[in-house]
């Protein structure tokens, strides 16, 4: 199980499934009587210098003008309105400002959707657009009955198959993830179909293949763009799970090589170095990591850090501040039961409050191996050893080699 790694992990699949290339950006002509438009656009937020990237972030605001100024002249430009809610959640992904962007994306999407003149490769475009923001609101159901609805429409689509495969991995419907993956890669072989054969293999305990899976993803993505980056911190990831701390570190280092001050490298080399036991190199790099982006899980980490040096007082301050950005995703519909329990059972101590949480995500998707894994560990955790092996058991169904799920069927 991923723990507070977690939104990462579905921030970086929904990455994946939802950035289509605008292969339709140019596909057709504009409707030469133009209405105006009263859709409400939502506003693109200043990026901070240290992830400006140069001419990227003035390319971003090109474009929103470009899509911005195209809505409001025609009403019925649906394809500049689902490009501009692509452009809101690359910028969800950079910035960490989910809470804005995920919402206007949504409403400029439905927008599209329920537009009497939209056509059939627009419909599917939007379609398959919004079920990958609503995998990063963590809304699963919600996104395989989109998912399905677009699949419809194209079923031979490689970006459909990528939806379907998160949102069945998330709902715990393991088979048919699997079969999902193999005719995705038979359809188009990159970075979006290596990764997930990547994630399959490791839940299905093949740690060795999903590293050659996830190695794949990093080749055959572009040095320095965003998602080649992602590619990379998840094959750091992998070795870090498995205790090859040095080999992680080193991969983390070499994404800012091409990408300077990519957050989520920053926060990774400052775990590495908090499992190293290098506790004050690992808060210089987590305070970094956070002064870039507003990532919660760069709190949650840092906490830990309070925690195992016995900083009360500094770890209950930030675990405020954390309490406050989960409540503030939840309101925006960001699902985030699972981290609310393990910030209670993790860092708090509190496994009774993590309960309610686990237990809500439970009712969601009771298949799911890490809602499962977190139930046992907080079952454990009670003292309740006979309820723990029930969850523990569907925990194991995968046969997953986590060192935390090994390590609890011991107990």
């Amino acid at each position: 199980m991923f723990s507070s790694k977690k939104l990462i992990y579905i921030f970086s699949i929904c990455f994946s499934a939802i950035v289509i290339v605008a292969f339709l950006a140019f596909k057709g002509q504009k409707d030469a009587n133009h209405s105006t438009s009263s859709i409400s656009v939502g506003d693109l937020l200043q990026r901070g210098e240290k992830i400006q990237m140069g001419k990227e972030w003035d390319e971003v605001q090109n474009q929103y003008a470009s899509y911005k100024n195209a809505i409001k002249n025609d009403v019925d430009d649906n394809k500049s309105k689902i490009l501009l809610a692509q452009l809101y959640i690359k910028e969800a992904r950079v910035t960490g400002e989910h809470g804005h962007y995920y919402p206007s994306a949504l409403e400029v999407l439905d927008d599209a959707i329920n537009n009497e003149s939209i056509d059939d490769d627009l419909t599917f475009l939007a379609m398959t657009t919004k079920a990958g923001v609503q995998l990063s609101l963590h809304d699963f159901q919600d996104a395989l009955t989109t998912g399905n609805q677009a699949a419809l429409l194209n079923p031979t689509n490689a970006q459909i198959h990528g939806v379907l495969i998160d949102a069945n991995v998330e709902m715990g419907n393991y088979e048919k993830a699997i079969a999902l993956t193999d005719r995705m890669l038979t359809i188009k072989p990159d970075i979006r179909s290596y990764s997930r054969a990547s994630y399959l293999r490791e839940i299905h305990g093949d740690v060795k293949g999903a590293k050659q899976a996830m190695n794949m993803a990093v080749q055959a993505g572009f040095p320095g763009l965003e998602e080649t980056a992602w590619a990379m911190l998840t094959l750091g990831e992998i070795y870090q799970r498995y205790g090859a701390l040095d080999t992680a570190k080193m991969i983390y280092e070499s994404i800012l090589e091409t990408r300077p001050n990519y957050p989520f490298a920053v926060g990774a080399i400052g775990d590495v170095l908090m499992e190293q036991g290098k506790n004050q190199l690992s808060e210089k790099e987590l305070k970094k990591a956070m002064d870039i982006i507003p990532e919660v899980g760069f709190y949650i980490s840092l906490a830990h850090l309070y925690k195992k040096e016995n900083r009360v007082n500094e770890m209950n301050s930030l675990v405020q501040e954390i309490k406050v950005m989960l409540k503030e995703d939840t309101d925006s519909g960001h699902n985030m039961n699972l981290e609310f329990a393990d910030l209670y059972l993790e860092l708090l101590d509190d496994p009774r409050s993590a309960l309610s949480y686990a237990q809500l995500e439970y009712d969601k998707r009771p298949k799911n191996i890490d809602v499962n894994l977190m139930l046992a560990k907080i079952y454990d955790e009670i003292g309740d050893k006979d309820i723990a092996q029930t969850y523990l058991k569907q925990a194991n169904v995968t046969n997953a080699k986590y060192p935390e799920l090994l390590a609890l069927n011991k107990i």
